[in-house]
Formats: C-alpha cells, sequence, structure tokens
C-alpha cells in the first residue's frame, strides 16, 4: 500500500450536535498529544510514517517489536506516538520532542529512558484488504477485532455518549489529552482533508512581551516574545504569538521601535541575548528563568535571534496548555492591556489541570 496522508480535523469549541435524520452517530475519542503516525507493516517489514509522509522509524526504534506483536501481519493502522512522563503526570510532550534527534548515539539513550507508546485509532488495510472507503463503525470495529494491544501499544478509548467525552474533556486534561475527536460512524477515511472535528481547551493569559524575532521574509515583525513572572518575579519564556498579516507585521515593527532602545539595560534576559554576541558564544544566562534563544531541536540552521523590549508591554493571548512552564501549542494574539502592568503577569493567573496518569486514564477511560 503507498503512503498515505492523515486525515485531518477541524477546530470546534464545543462538541457537536447529534446528527439528524440519519442513523449516523458521533463517536467521540481523546486527542491525544503527541506526533501523528500512520504504521505499514508487511511481515517482518515496519514504516512508521509522520503526518507529511516522513519516517519515524531511526526516531523510535524501542515501538518496532511492540508494534510487530500488536499489528496484522499485513495491515496499515492511523495513531498517534506518545511518551508517558516518568513520574505519572500525563504526557511529556518536551521528552517525546528529544526524541527527535540527528545523533544515534542519543536516539539509542532516548529510546530506553524515555520509552514511547502508540496509541491506535483507525485500520487503513488488513490483509489484501483497504478499509478506507468503509464506514467508521466498521473501520473501528476491525482495528478492535485484529489489534492486539501490549504494554506499549494501546487501542484509543471511543464513546457515542456525550456526557463521557465532556468528562474527558475537563477531567482528563491532566492526562495528556489535548481535547476532544468527534468522528462521524459513517465516515470514510479521507486523507489530507478536514473531515474530523477537534474540541480543543482555548484559555487565556496576560503575558509580558519582552521582545520580538523578525519575521522569515525580513518584513516586520514575526512573531511576540512571551513571558510571565513566578513567585520569586523572574521572568520566563513561555511561548511566542504569531500569524500577524503582513500590513499588521510592517506596523509592529515601527510601533514597536521605541521599545527597542536601552533595551538591555535592565531587560531580565539581558544574559541570554548577550550570550549570543561573538565574544560570548556558548556561554548562556545565569540564572534558573526559562530563555527565549537556543537551538532549535527541528530545525538546527533556524535563526532564533531575538531583539529585546523595554518590559512595558502586556498582550493578552489564547493558550491551550501549559507543560514544564511554557505554552504547548502556539499562541493567538487577542489584544493589548495598557491596563495591566507587566510585574502582574503571573502564572498564578492560569488555570492548569491536575496531573493525571497515562496508565490511570487508560485504565479507567470513563472515569
Amino acid at each position: 500500500m503507498p503512503p498515505v496522508a492523515p486525515m485531518l480535523a477541524k477546530l470546534s469549541r464545543q462538541l457537536p450536535d447529534p446528527i439528524a435524520g440519519t442513523d449516523a452517530h458521533w463517536v467521540f475519542e481523546p486527542k491525544w498529544d503527541g506526533f501523528r503516525c500512520i504504521v505499514f507493516r508487511d511481515g517482518h517489514e515496519l514504516l512508521m510514517s509522520s503526518r507529511r509522509s516522513k519516517p519515524f522509524d531511526r526516531y523510535f526504534p524501542d515501538l518496532r517489536e511492540p508494534l510487530l506483536a500488536a499489528m496484522p501481519e499485513r495491515s496499515v493502522i492511523d495513531g498517534e506516538i506518545v511518551v508517558p512522563h516518568a513520574e505519572g503526570r500525563g504526557l511529556d510532550f518536551d521528552a517525546l520532542s528529544q526524541r527527535i534527534h540527528p545523533a544515534e548515539s542519543r536516539v539509542e539513550m532516548l529510546a530506553r529512558t524515555t520509552p514511547a507508546s502508540f496509541v491506535a485509532f483507525d485500520l487503513l488495510a488488513v490483509d489484501e484488504l483497504s478499509s478506507m472507503s468503509s464506514p467508521f463503525s466498521e473501520r473501528r470495529r476491525l482495528l478492535t477485532e485484529h489489534l492486539t494491544p501490549g504494554a506499549r501499544v494501546h487501542l484509543t478509548p471511543a464513546t457515542t455518549d456525550a456526557d463521557v467525552a465532556r468528562r474527558w474533556f475537563t477531567t482528563f486534561e491532566g492526562a495528556g489529552l489535548d481535547g476532544v475527536m468527534a468522528k462521524r460512524s459513517d465516515g470514510v477515511y479521507t486523507p489530507d482533508k478536514r473531515t474530523l472535528l477537534k474540541v480543543k481547551h482555548e484559555r487565556t493569559a496576560d503575558c509580558v512581551v519582552a521582545g520580538y524575532r523578525i519575521h522569515k521574509d525580513g518584513e516586520g515583525v514575526g512573531s511576540l516574545l512571551l513571558g510571565l513572572h513566578d513567585e520569586e518575579g523572574r521572568l520566563h519564556h513561555v511561548g511566542v504569538t504569531s500569524a500577524f498579516s503582513a500590513p499588521v507585521r510592517r506596523q509592529l515593527l515601527t510601533e514597536l521601535d521605541p521599545l527597542t532602545h536601552d533595551a538591555l539595560e535592565h531587560h531580565p534576559w539581558r544574559d541570554w541575548a548577550e550570550a549570543a554576541a561573538p565574544d560570548r558564544a556558548g556561554s548562556g544566562p545565569s540564572d534558573t528563568a526559562r530563555m527565549p534563544g537556543g537551538v532549535s531541536r527541528w530545525n538546527a540552521g533556524k535563526d532564533l535571534s531575538w531583539v529585546p523590549l523595554r518590559i512595558a508591554l502586556v498582550a493578552e493571548v489564547t493558550f491551550g496548555q501549559l507543560e514544564s512552564g511554557r505554552f504547548r501549542h502556539g499562541s493567538r494574539f487577542v489584544r493589548w492591556r495598557p491596563d495591566r502592568d507587566p510585574a502582574s503577569c503571573r502564572y498564578d493567573q492560569l488555570e492548569v489541570a491536575e496531573p493525571v496518569a497515562f496508565e490511570e486514564f487508560m485504565a479507567d477511560p470513563t472515569g
């Protein structure tokens, strides 16, 4: 079977209404916070393919034997690669991201210290038969019948009960759920098309705007660097907000220019900014605050340089999840908050879900 692009999903802020005028219904599943992966097995041959059809095999050698044991001899299964937190605090996306590393020795070490798991949620083919044109209810039945779950390969929970889905959405965010997926029971598999629904968490936070990065085309501000203070008053880098239109990017560059003058003199991230200077290459910040620089694990050549701003601006932004003190996904700019003092932008304003062990959720997903 040739490489297949995964189905995609449209964003929704609430669970969909029941489907009227048909026998079809919604099937709800947890939305896992990991790497989307389609696994192809043909005998002893195994290929793990990313959402963009890039091979995952070299980064997750620890999944090969569990997948061979769980999958039919000839089959294609869609799912998600995740890394459960070593301390039972849901899923660890930072540890998962670190698995993408060019050095084979480090890949082998991480495979031992932060082993991955695979959560299966769709079956695209088994033996000689493609099931992509079958309704989802039939594909789910086939997946349940043919998958042999093990210690590292799981069958994702599914329910038609909207109340259970709401409980997943609210109660089990701390287990690493990124929200809830909604799939029509009569839906066929449509590669690269947004025919699913994803209901995701979205909250807002007031953050310090401590700097910016120039857009990749060199025209205007590409992203604003966001910070929050901890209980000791240290300013931590928590993420960025971007996706501005071209006119807004140019306007921001003009509007922010006055705040760039002498910005480093009392900047809380001064050490990090100066660490990029030629005479201090390789040095780092002097305290333990999270900083905005460093090498991108996704693209070693990516320019992560930034322009410091005097600490004066506060922006309200959306965020979904907080992990290791940072926003897990990109944040959307909502508005400026001239009424807020930057010193008042603290972590304690955030609503954060209590941790729930991944294994605990999988053992009793209905709560």
